[in-house]
């Protein structure tokens, strides 16, 4: 094969193994309107009714969705919450409102996608998004909200990421995946937000999943740690003093002994309940 050729074919090959989450935060304006002091609030009750049935606690760290069991009377009443949600008028909303909002929102409409394609191994085998080298779904638009189009890319590095600025966001939405920060098991709400934050990303930290030390000492953290380095100080130092922030002791000490970030992991496969039920 000529060199041109194939040095084509590799730069080809190496966009489409690119991370398909991996995104650099870009402001939407039209969703920084918000009505601060308002008490206005969101109706989050379908979505804990479906999670309190649907969503288990796996002994491996893990929560899962038995999507499974989910499909028909479950699909059916998510997919009513999400319609629900997007006739929300998001303006009227406080600050804190609107960011439960879109992370329950892009939660939901996360696991009503993985039903409606049920079953598969992983979110990124669900190739909706539009665009000859794009992966997965992540880009196509899936939601009408305030008379837009919106698709799950759009919730996360649009509107959450640049409005809000805080590496936590990465903890509170889920893509279906093993590798992912744990789905909530109830619906994130303002009393709770910065308390269910903390906990979310010290569950993560501290799971092999998040970060994990070898024999010899060496760091291995997820790839959101890479994907979105903007968000944790932009290099390995920034990374870790985030992590130092989260980890309890035993990781704390063996993260202060390194100075870099030695590898990165994680798995895309689909977080479902009981895990052979992804056989299809």
């Amino acid at each position: 094969m000529p060199i041109a050729r194939r040095a084509a074919l590799a730069g080809s090959l190496a966009l489409l193994a690119a991370p398909a989450l991996a995104r650099r935060a870009e402001l939407w304006p039209r969703w920084l309107r918000h009505a601060a002091g308002s008490r206005m609030s969101v109706d989050h009750a379908a979505w804990d009714a479906f999670l309190a049935r649907h969503a288990r606690a796996g002994e491996d760290g893990v929560h899962h969705v038995a999507y499974a069991a989910a499909k028909g009377a479950g699909e059916a009443a998510l997919a009513a919450y999400v319609r629900m949600l997007e006739g929300t008028d998001v303006d009227a909303l406080d600050r804190p409102e609107q960011f439960c909002f879109w992370g329950n929102l892009y939660n939901a409409r996360t696991v009503l996608l993985i039903l409606e394609h049920w079953p598969v191994r992983s979110i990124r085998e669900i190739a909706i998004s539009p665009g000859l080298f794009s992966i997965g779904p992540w880009r196509r638009k899936l939601m009408h909200v305030g008379g837009e189009a919106l698709s799950l890319d759009d919730i996360e590095h649009r509107i959450m990421r640049p409005i809000w600025r805080d590496p936590r966001v990465h903890y509170v939405v889920n893509c279906a995946s093993i590798g992912c920060p744990n789905l909530k098991r109830t619906a994130w709400r303002p009393a709770t937000l910065e308390a269910d934050m903390e906990q979310a990303a010290r569950e993560f930290v501290n799971h092999p999943r998040g970060v994990s030390v070898g024999a010899n000492g060496r760091i291995v953290v997820s790839s959101i740690y890479r994907w979105f380095r903007e968000d944790f100080g932009d290099s390995d130092a920034g990374v870790i003093v985030h992590l130092l922030r989260h980890a309890e002791p035993r990781l704390a000490a063996a993260l202060r002994a390194r100075s870099r970030i030695d590898g990165h992991d994680y798995d895309w496969l689909i977080n479902a309940w009981p895990r052979e039920a992804t056989r299809s």
